[in-house]
Formats: structure tokens, C-alpha cells, sequence
């Protein structure tokens, strides 16, 4: 049988992972405004929920026959200053100006960042913020269970934060979350929960990368996790360059460019833990 001129139609469309830094419903993700437009900069802020509260013992309550030793004090804690810098993900369409207008080149362009764009944020929050500040607490002998993995993590950040946090899992990894029950879908808000009350992001972008602190890629069968304080995610508005068609063609080629992109700033708090966990027995 003789096949045909094939027939154009719609771009299959796509729908990012609903449990996805963007996504998850354990990270607040807010749009900037016109008049607040200076964050996508960058911001700053003193740490809140990273120095410890105490227990006070009264000294007077002490045995009288033991030695006073030196008079009680409370101690106090100066906040640190923690920032968050801008990263700036983006889409480009190019195509033959005989082949598509404008405005389908920036409506495809804008399709394919809507699409990509929380993989895009979550490979470079990892490979940026995750890989370059956690501390690791994978043990000597190499990649633990992914029970025992989560367990790590939790005991580390409660340790320095006394909140809630995000455990951040490369898509790879998700279906391992379902063994021991390690994570269950909250039914009013839709968000992965651990027993603990911590929140699981799983990211596109984080199994791309799947590195270690100091981005060193993981082994084959192995796979990398990180625990953070909560997510805090500033999202600035979609720039479209250019913004009118004559500018778009290169008349050296008589192609059109169309770029679109989107400015972000990811900020969280605290300590950053990570382990490396088995994928495959």
C-alpha cells in the first residue's frame, strides 16, 4: 500500500509532573508584581527557625552539695543573612519564515517553556543551591536503603530547623517511595508527606541531574537525595524577545527566532542535608 502526503496537525500536548518544585503543593510559589519587579535580582533575609530554642534550668533548683560552678546564663543566637539568586530559564523557537508566521513561532515557543520550565528550575536549583551547600551524610560503606536514606535526612534537619521541610527526589527514584510506605498523598492539599509531616518535591530536572555535593555525578544504580527547609519560589513574568515579528528574521537566511523566558528566584532556609541511596539492588 502506498502511503500518502501526511497531514499536519496539533502538537502533542504535555502536562508537567504534578508533584514538581512548581507544582508540589508544599512549596510556595507567588508571581511577582510590577512594583516588587527588584526581587527577580535576588533577595536576602535573616534566617528564622535556624538558631535553637532552649530549655531553661533554674540553678537555684541544683543540688546544694554539688558544686555551683560558674553562674548560669541563657545564650543567645545571632540570626545569619541568607540569599537566593535569580535563575533564568528560557525557550526558542527558530524556523524558516516560509514555514511558520510570528506569532505561531512565539506561540510555540511559549508552549515549550510552559512545559519545560519547572524541569529547567529544578536542574539548576539542584546543580546551583542543592549540590554546592549539603552536607553529606551518606555512610562509609556506600548508598544506603531509600528508608533509610529518608530517615537520615529527616533526623538531619530536625536537628537544625524545627519545621517542616521538602526532601527534593529525582524522578527516577519516586517509585521507591512507595516501598514502607515512606510517603503518602495528603487527600486535602494533594501534597507527598513522610510520617514526619516533610514534604517530597519530585523533580524532572532532579533526575537529569542526580549529582552529589559538589555535583559529582552519581554510580551507576545509585541515587542522590537532598532535605531543605521549605520552598519559597518568586516566578517573574513570561519576556517574550523579540517582541514584534520584523525584529525576529535574520535576513542574512530569511529565518525567524523567537525566545521566551522566565525569571525565578528559589530561596530556602537552614541546613541542606544529602545522601545517596540504592536504586537498584
Amino acid at each position: 500500500m502506498t502511503a500518502g502526503l501526511r497531514s499536519y496537525v496539533e502538537a502533542i500536548p504535555g502536562t508537567p509532573l504534578p508533584h514538581g518544585v512548581l507544582g508540589a503543593s508544599c512549596t510556595t510559589v507567588t508571581d511577582v508584581t510590577e512594583d516588587r519587579i527588584h526581587e527577580l535580582n535576588g533577595v536576602e533575609w535573616l534566617a528564622l527557625g535556624c538558631c535553637p530554642v532552649r530549655d531553661w534550668v533554674d540553678p537555684c533548683g541544683a543540688d546544694p552539695e554539688e558544686s555551683p560552678g560558674p553562674p548560669a546564663q541563657k545564650e543567645f543566637c545571632r540570626p545569619t543573612i541568607e540569599h537566593a539568586a535569580p535563575i533564568t530559564v528560557y525557550a526558542g523557537a527558530e524556523c524558516s519564515t516560509l514555514g511558520w508566521t510570528y506569532e505561531e513561532a512565539r506561540a510555540h515557543a511559549e508552549a515549550s517553556l510552559a512545559l519545560g520550565e519547572q524541569q529547567a528550575l529544578e536542574a539548576a536549583f539542584w546543580r546551583d543551591k542543592l549540590a554546592m551547600d549539603a552536607v553529606d551524610l551518606t555512610p562509609a560503606e556506600g548508598p544506603v536503603h531509600i528508608a533509610q536514606g529518608i530517615a537520615a535526612l529527616e533526623g538531619c534537619l530536625a536537628e537544625s530547623y524545627g519545621g517542616v521541610g521538602t526532601i527534593h527526589v529525582p524522578a527516577g527514584a519516586a517509585a521507591l517511595l512507595s516501598c514502607c510506605n515512606i510517603v503518602r498523598e495528603d487527600p486535602e492539599t494533594g501534597a507527598l508527606r513522610t510520617l514526619a509531616g516533610n514534604c517530597a518535591v519530585i523533580g524532572a530536572g532532579y533526575s537529569a541531574m542526580n549529582t552529589g555535593p559538589g555535583n559529582i555525578p552519581a554510580e551507576p544504580g545509585t541515587a542522590w537525595l537532598y532535605i531543605t527547609g521549605p520552598l519559597v519560589i518568586r516566578c517573574g513574568p513570561v519576556d517574550t524577545i523579540p517582541d514584534r515579528p520584523g525584529a525576529s528574521i535574520n535576513i542574512r537566511n530569511n529565518d525567524r527566532r523567537v525566545l521566551v523566558e522566565r525569571t525565578f528566584v528559589v530561596g530556602t532556609t537552614c541546613t541542606v542535608c544529602a545522601v545517596q541511596i540504592q536504586v537498584c539492588p
